[in-house]
């Protein structure tokens, strides 16, 4: 029963089960960034600190400057700034 109403279920199957290792491959992955920022945090890192750091890394230089500047300019509007 390879060809159902006009579905391969063969050609179906090897896409469901790629996508299943690599689901796999990501739980493995994420358990292994938890156990870094597990270690970080008890050698006293802030990991809120170090997950907006990972955060902002991954932005490009121009967008991060420019969301800096935007939130420089709200918290002066709103009298946060010392």
């Amino acid at each position: 029963m390879d060809d159902t109403s006009g579905v391969n279920g063969s050609h179906l199957r090897s896409f469901i089960e790629r996508i299943e290792r690599l689901e796999e491959e990501k739980r493995t992955i994420s358990d292994d960034i938890k156990e870094v920022y597990a270690e970080a945090k008890g050698t006293g890192f802030d990991i809120k600190i170090m997950r907006k750091i990972v955060s902002l890394r991954r932005q490009e230089v121009n967008k991060r400057k420019e969301e800096a500047e935007i939130l420089d300019l709200y918290l002066n509007a709103l009298g946060m700034v010392e």
